[in-house]
């Protein structure tokens, strides 16, 4: 039950003052708060902002601007998460390299980059290139606003405050040097950073690697990369991209390997997200769960909070770290969450080369050069390494996108990589808008208006009962008509399979166009993007848009968005089986998005475990032929599959086991020869199904999976949460949930440590949760959890609060309006401010 949430009378008159907030908290007996001076008598004039902390340490930020509230945040960010913030920053300042040596990996949370060395030379070229600084001057809309310029000049402000009046205590990062200030363009390049993640990002290690062949600046030491051998003799052919390539990329190789680059079920990102529509809940107001799946360590962790300026914004949910806006949450009047889309958010241009210079390419038969970004690197313990990238007017030139698909550049061909968002700079203001929406329409409209968002759609309820789902994201303007006019022989093979268009480069007419409607040129306008509104349930799991509601499939859309038609993960399958059966039944309440949240139901289990034991049963002398040769008794594991729950629960017996056979069965065969009943486009959430009981792969799975839990000397029939966990402050925590091969909606990747027990640390998956819904008062209905909590220093008291909550599978009652926030038992209040 929440208490009154009429506005405190003084809070009215006075826009922020501690006087103000000590007056109010006097007048609810049962808080209790230090006194507060007033804000606007800092020393110095400087920025300032009240932070509320409640329980589990989550700040609700109080400020009277822009730049105090990015004050607030920058400070409280900076108190939970310095190290990890400060890593960033050294990364997104092209200085790994220089202080933990070249050869180290990056944690992959700014980029994709495999060494220290590749991730500093792009992001020493991009600062060097001054391509931040050119983006925060760009007027909006296409640039940033003023708004959202004051709140990152403002989080800089905050996060140096923080160093300066803070000792570090995380043993992370205590006494370091690379803890430093940071300014506006580094808080800028962090958000651009995490525009590129599927683009550029993506293709860092080609884009430094890439050299012209032959040349003497062909890379050498750490972050080289075989180059294509030297080029042949020119001849007339040379040219025509169109033209063999001896040394060309193979099309059928490159078009199952852009397949599985731009598989989202492979990221290290994912989600679900439903919103349910009045017309199916117990108050005729909308619901909205959010279950992000997210890396549970470095800069890629969400981050809780609430932001308030009086009369201007309120809203309430999580960040990803170092981001001055909360990307993910609610407000009085809607609730929206994110899911990684299926938009192919970059595209390539296959370049005709001048013969007589490899630098330089055709375009309507004249030669452009390309452009030389050379860079410096600071290396520990080394010689400084200099290398030189090369950019066209398409992008950057690259040698590949991941090891399975090169892009050779030869003396007749290199491949160039457009990323639009890499102009993109607009992705806080989306959700600086969507923090102010009133409404499903309002979210709409603030994602139209701002067009930030470079690689997720949005799903959205509001407390009128309204639904959304749209998958509005900034995406290369690729027709199916360009594609099929425009494409190389590379791109007739990967456009259709992944959505990755590869364009003759050498054709002006093949330029990609622009919409009336975008805010910037050469990419889809938001009424291209696949929208659903008003459904009874809108839902989304990282498969295309088809399915967003399996009653009203979306269709029509180009392929660069997404597929259709075509088979659903067993996640996305199971989650539409879920909601629509709730949405079926009515009445629903946030009590049934919690128990959603927690089922830990495995669609894979119902469609195969049953199967499973009874072919168990079946092996002669119920014993099976491992991968090794040895012969396994696998006989008790029969019985074990037969009587599992079919369910991740930590307490579920049989879970592990049937998760070791699974993920066996499935890397060794065939969709095709494991199921019976194949995959049907007018049957999707049912098929494919009916195991193949006669599958050779079957008794094999089982005798490697009986063997290794054996060998660990793990008992077949172990409750999963004593093999799946974390620890946290020595304490062994177990955690439910189950793996994307599982289909399982509460979402664990870990990877498998027989000697450390089976599972012993969670890399990603469930990530910031929340349940809302709207009662009529004044305050959303909301239940939260940050699966990994607030804190990544083991010396914070939330550290591992949240995480032993979603362990016991409790929830945070989230408190957002004032009385609320003021009568949390754990209240505490600081006033944050500049010392000049």
């Amino acid at each position: 039950m929440h208490l009154s949430t009429r506005p405190i009378p003084i809070l009215r008159r006075v826009a922020l003052t501690g006087a103000a907030l000590l007056a109010a908290t006097a007048a609810v007996p049962q808080a209790s708060a230090a006194p507060v001076p007033d804000d606007r008598t800092a020393a110095g004039g400087g920025l300032s902002a009240v932070i509320r902390y409640t329980e589990n340490g989550i700040p609700h930020i109080l400020a009277r601007d822009y730049a105090r509230l990015g004050f607030g945040t920058g400070w409280a960010q900076a108190a939970d998460q310095v190290c990890v913030l400060a890593d960033g920053f050294v990364t997104v300042a092209g200085e790994r390299s220089r202080w933990f040596g070249a050869e180290a990996a990056p944690d992959f949370s700014l980029s994709s980059a495999t060494k220290n060395l590749s991730s500093d030379l792009y992001f020493k070229g991009v600062r060097e290139s001054g391509t931040v600084e050119a983006l925060l001057a760009t007027p909006a809309p296409a640039g940033p606003t003023k708004d959202l310029k004051e709140l990152m000049r403002g989080w800089a402000a905050g996060y140096n405050a923080w160093l300066a009046q803070n000792e570090v205590t995380d043993p992370a990062c205590k006494g370091v040097g690379w803890v430093r200030p940071v300014t506006t363009a580094d808080v800028a390049a962090r958000a651009f950073a995490v525009s590129v993640l599927g683009g550029q990002g993506r293709g860092i290690d080609g884009i430094t690697a890439a050299q012209p062949p032959g040349a003497a600046g062909t890379p050498t030491g750490p972050s080289a990369r075989p180059q294509p051998a030297d080029p042949q003799p020119a001849d007339p052919q040379a040219a025509d991209p169109q033209a063999a390539d001896p040394q060309a990329a193979d099309p059928a190789a490159a078009a199952e390997a852009a397949r599985e680059f731009f598989d989202t079920g492979r990221y290290d990102m994912g989600s679900n997200a439903v919103a349910f529509a009045g017309s199916t809940t117990a108050n005729g107001r909308g619901l909205l769960l959010g279950n992000p799946h997210y890396p549970w360590h470095g800069g890629r962790r969400f981050w809780q909070f609430q932001q308030t300026i009086p009369g201007e914004l309120n809203v309430s949910g999580a960040s990803l770290l170092g981001t001055a806006v909360i990307n993910v949450g609610f407000n009085e009047k809607v609730a929206w969450s994110h899911t990684v889309a299926t938009g192919t958010p970059v595209n390539l241009h296959q370049l005709a080369l001048d013969p007589t210079d490899p630098t330089a390419y055709l375009v309507d038969g004249k030669p452009e050069s390309m452009t030389r970004r050379t860079v410096t690197v600071p290396v520990a313990g080394g010689a400084p390494v200099t290398r030189t990238q090369w950019w066209t007017r398409y992008g950057p030139v690259v040698s590949d996108l991941g090891p399975s698909l090169p892009l050779p550049w030869t003396a007749r061909t290199a491949y160039a990589l457009n990323d639009p968002n890499a102009v993109n700079l607009r992705g806080s203001d989306t959700a600086l808008a969507m923090g102010k929406a009133r409404s499903v329409a309002g979210i709409q409209d603030a994602l139209g208006r701002t067009q930030g968002l470079p690689w997720v759609n949005t799903v959205a309820a509001d407390s009128a009962g309204g639904t959304l789902f749209t998958q509005t994201q900034v995406l290369p303007r690729i027709t199916d008509e360009l594609a099929a006019r425009c494409s190389t022989p590379l791109g007739r093979a990967t456009y259709p399979a992944s959505g990755l268009a590869v364009l003759d480069g050498s054709r002006g007419d093949c330029a990609i166009g622009s919409d009336p409607d975008a805010v910037q040129p050469g990419v889809f306008g938001p009424a291209k993007a696949p929208t659903l509104q008003g459904a009874p349930y809108a839902e989304n799991s990282n498969d295309s848009a088809w399915l967003a509601n399996a009653d009203r499939p979306l269709t029509g859309y180009e392929r660069i968005w997404g597929n259709v038609a075509t088979p659903r993960s067993l996640r996305t399958r199971g989650a539409v089986e879920d909601v629509s059966a709730m949405a079926a039944r009515g009445r629903l309440t946030v009590a049934d998005l919690q128990e959603q949240q927690f089922a830990n139901r495995v669609p894979a289990g119902d469609l195969a475990a049953a199967d499973a034991a009874k072919a168990c049963a079946d092996l002669p002398g119920r014993t099976a032929t491992a991968s090794d040769g040895g012969a396994v008794d696998v006989s008790a594991a029969c019985g074990v599959l037969a009587g599992w729950d079919r369910t991740t629960d930590a307490a579920s017996r049989g879970a592990l086991l049937f998760d070791r056979f699974w993920r066996k069965l499935t890397a060794s065969t065939p969709a095709k020869d494991l199921w019976l009943v194949p995959f049907s486009a007018a049957d999707p959430v049912r098929t494919p199904r009916t195991l193949n009981r006669a599958a050779p792969g079957i008794g094999r799975a089982l005798a490697d999976a009986v063997a290794e839990l054996k060998a660990a000397g793990i008992a077949l029939d172990a409750p999963l949460g004593e093999h799946q966990f974390v620890v946290r402050g020595g304490r062994k925590l177990p955690v439910g949930g189950g793996t994307e091969a599982l289909g399982v909606w509460n979402k664990i990747e870990a990877p498998w440590n027989a000697a450390a027990g089976g599972y012993p640390e969670v890399t990603h998956g469930s990530s910031h949760i929340q349940a809302v819904g709207w009662d009529g008062g004044r305050c959303p209905v909301a239940r939260t959890l940050l699966t990994y909590s607030q804190s990544s220093n083991p010396l914070s008291p939330y550290y591992a609060d949240q995480t032993r909550m979603y362990s016991e599978e409790r929830w945070v009652t989230a408190r957002f309006c004032e009385r609320d926030i003021l009568t949390s038992p754990k209240l505490k209040v600081v006033l944050a401010r500049e010392r000049r």
